[in-house]
């Protein structure tokens, strides 16, 4: 039996693709090791979006031929679409965008050519398999019966970007609006209630853009999801503001499934830093959006993406920025530091700034981000929330059962039952019960 091993860098999409490939990889007789192991296939789905996704890209894919030399190393995803096949000489076999799916078939040809070639004495092989990604309309279609996590299953429902935000290279990299129908997340969704999960996550490249190029809705979506039996929570993923109306929050908030916890992308609190981002919406518009969740729904978590350094920032516009994100109150800042992506707008953009600015400013972002995540959790102390329970935990000596609340705080309790992937009761008596 072939042995293969996986390894997922990036976003939860990309973690999703990757599991199922591993699903993919069972189905025709291969053994799952771990990474760290010696195995016949390695298989990287790599990530673009930062010059730090790009080395983290390039050191596992050298680590895996390094691992065992005469294994066939498969690099798969966005890293390689943006460098159009051509990602390093240790790579066998190059899998773009939208043929993650025919993954089996891919390697049964390249080690059919290997074959071949050996005969001949040329060992001089590699396959690629790159679509041009920036002019398909099919959806890729890839499913999910079990995850990584016991509980809690994501499921990607929609792919690509039409938003070019000035120095985003994801829409490069992933194409147009593709959604996946609405019976295929239903087929799966159902298939995941029957082994168990009781909680889905729903997740997309741009997932507020779900059913714009088949005439359907993330809201009609939501609505035919709340309604299968089994599944007890539904969560959501990244969302652009423009999404937030008053008719989608209401209904939400009508639906008792849905998770209080929005993650919002801001990008930057300074209206000019968005106009050069091509963000299409102003701080203005955006706070709305976060007023209207708070309105329908009791103490939401609120959480949002901050980029640092965008070319330009001035010390003022940072200043602003900062300020709006402490006047919104988050519950969790993710701060990035703006990363130059060759062929987006930004990266020709005068005015970079330099490094060390960068950084001073990322610190600033995060310490704020902290004494405000810190507030968020303060006002859970005393309280009892519904807690889906995870995984066990040894703390001091102590055996916790941990889990995440509906906002998506994890929190622990000492359990002396199992009570995994039960929804249980947890009064919060301290912070030593919330756990990072």
């Amino acid at each position: 039996m072939k042995k293969a091993a996986l390894h997922n860098l990036g976003c939860k999409v990309n973690a999703y693709e990757t599991e199922a490939m591993q699903e993919l990889l069972v189905r025709h007789g291969y053994q799952i090791v771990p990474f760290q192991e010696e195995a016949d296939v390695y298989i990287i789905n790599t990530c673009t979006v930062t010059n730090m996704a790009d080395r983290k890209s390039r050191q596992m894919l050298h680590r895996a031929r390094k691992r065992n030399p005469k294994a066939v190393v498969v690099a798969c995803g966005c890293y390689v679409q943006a460098k159009n096949g051509q990602p390093d000489d240790c790579v066998d076999v190059v899998i773009g965008n939208n043929r993650k799916k025919d993954l089996i078939e891919i390697l049964e040809a390249f080690e059919s050519g290997k074959r071949k070639q050996e005969e001949t004495i040329d060992r001089n092989i590699q396959r690629k398999e790159i679509l041009d990604i920036n002019h398909t309309k099919e959806y890729e279609e890839l499913c999910l019966e079990q995850t990584a996590e016991h509980t809690r299953a994501y499921v990607k429902v929609q792919d690509g970007c039409n938003q070019f935000c000035t120095y985003c290279i994801i829409p490069y990299v992933r194409g147009r609006v593709r959604s996946r129908t609405r019976d295929s997340v239903l087929r799966e969704i159902r298939k995941l209630a029957d082994n168990g999960y009781k909680e889905v996550v729903l997740t997309g490249i741009h997932l507020s853009s779900y059913g714009m190029d088949t005439e359907d809705s993330l809201l009609a979506l939501l609505l035919a999801v709340h309604d299968i039996q089994g599944i007890r929570r539904i969560r959501l993923g990244s969302l652009e503001p423009r999404i937030i109306t008053e008719e989608f929050v209401e209904t939400l908030a009508g639906l008792p499934k849905i998770c209080p916890h929005f993650h919002l992308s801001l990008q930057s609190g300074c209206d000019a830093t968005l106009k050069r981002m091509n963000r299409r919406y102003t701080s203005k518009e955006y706070y709305e959006k976060c007023m209207l969740l708070r309105k329908y729904f009791t103490r939401p978590a609120l959480t949002t993406d901050v980029i640092v350094g965008f070319p330009g920032e001035t010390k003022e516009e940072f200043e602003q920025s900062k300020a709006f994100i402490d006047k919104v109150d988050f519950y969790e800042t993710h701060v990035f530091k703006y990363s130059k992506r060759e062929g987006t707008k930004a990266a020709a953009m005068k005015d970079q700034i330099p490094e060390e600015i960068k950084t001073c400013r990322s610190n600033e972002m995060l310490l704020l981000s902290k004494k405000k995540q810190a507030a968020y959790e303060e006002t859970l102390i005393g309280t009892v929330q519904e807690v889906l329970m995870e995984e066990e935990l040894l703390v001091d000596g102590e055996r916790y059962q941990t889990g995440h609340t509906r906002e998506y705080v994890k929190v622990g309790q000492k359990i002396g039952e199992n009570r995994i992937n039960e929804l249980v009761n947890v009064e919060i008596e301290s912070r030593l019960q919330i756990i990072h």
